[in-house]
């Protein structure tokens, strides 16, 4: 009796989450609803350690999964790889199947008086750009050393960030084919979803670079241009001018390029919708991901969200208007 006993306590439980798995079509709907949080140091740098969190369903080892990255936000001078919005984001994409790994990076713009405005030398918004990138790259190298442990495909792995780290991954996703040294060749980013995020330089756009894109981003952002504008408006004359191309701009880049994007825009609103898609687009990113990156749609779409019909400082746009 006691093995009887056994077999139902360990062995069923484990027969019903196959069912259930098998029931559910992975990456679009979801799996399971325990998901396994792990914390892993990717890095040290400038005396200190960067750390990463991975979420991945829990009762299961299977290999070549994709992986999502997410890199927080706060103009890379704060925000946590770990804040219980985020956490639930992860842990959200994780119950679809997928693994995810949330990011810490050097905040460079941390205690400096300069902070991240118009007194801030366009060099050094440069320079803050390229370590995030940097450092995003070596948590992509760590979990790609690791992907036998992790579970994942070299080759399909999505970024995704928010305001600070919506331009970090941006910055990241538009760069060439790296080399890790496998067998399945260099690895591109399969794609990039940016909530409130810009580029410096659209040239680095082009077609062997260009990767799916789902792009979040409000006409009246005060902070990060949803087209092309200086960084915060800052003007001319100011240490801070640097111009940047925000989400219609890649958009339109894309469009002319042929690559599959979607652009999702909302009227009148500023940079307070950085976080919002985690939340209120989480069905837009499942369906991204889905429909793009697993399945490698090649629609080039656009959804614009009304809102109240409130004034802009910034520059205006008919599809806001009619």
């Amino acid at each position: 009796m006691k093995h009887s006993f056994f077999f139902l306590k360990i062995v069923l439980p484990v027969v019903f989450y196959s069912l259930n798995v098998s029931a559910q079509e992975r990456y679009k709907d979801e799996i399971t609803d325990s998901v396994k949080i792990e914390t892993y140091t990717y890095a040290f740098k400038d005396g200190q350690s960067l750390d990463l969190d991975v979420y991945s369903p829990s009762f299961e080892n299977k290999a070549n999964r994709p992986l999502i990255f997410y890199v927080h936000g706060g103009a890379f001078s704060g925000g946590k790889r770990n804040e219980p919005g985020i956490q639930e984001y992860c842990k959200k994409l994780a119950r679809h199947g997928y693994v995810v790994s949330s990011i810490s990076y050097r905040l460079t713009r941390q205690g400096q008086e300069t902070g991240f405005g118009c007194d801030c030398p366009a060099i050094d918004k440069r320079n803050t750009f390229n370590k995030a990138v940097e450092d995003l790259q070596d948590a992509t190298f760590f979990m790609i050393q690791n992907r036998d442990k992790m579970g994942i495909d070299p080759q399909t792995i999505i970024l995704s960030g928010s305001s600070a780290g919506a331009e970090t991954v941006l910055n990241a996703a538009y760069q060439p084919p790296y080399c890790y040294g496998l067998d399945s060749g260099p690895v591109s980013y399969a794609g990039v979803i940016s909530m409130a995020g810009a580029v410096p330089d659209t040239s680095s756009i082009y077609k062997e670079s260009a990767v799916p894109s789902l792009l979040f981003h409000g006409t009246c952002d005060n902070l990060v241009p949803y087209a092309s504008a200086p960084h915060r408006y800052c003007k001319e004359s100011q240490p801070g001018y640097l111009m940047l191309h925000g989400s219609y701009t890649i958009a339109g880049k894309l469009k002319k390029l042929g690559i599959p994007y979607w652009l999702y825009t909302y009227c009148n609103a500023a940079h307070e919708i950085a976080g919002k898609p985690m939340s209120d687009s989480f069905n837009e990113i499942i369906d991204f991901c889905y429909s793009y990156i697993i399945k490698k749609g090649k629609e080039q779409r656009t959804t614009i969200m009304k809102a109240e019909n409130k004034s802009c400082e910034y520059q205006m746009f008919n599809f806001c208007t009619e």
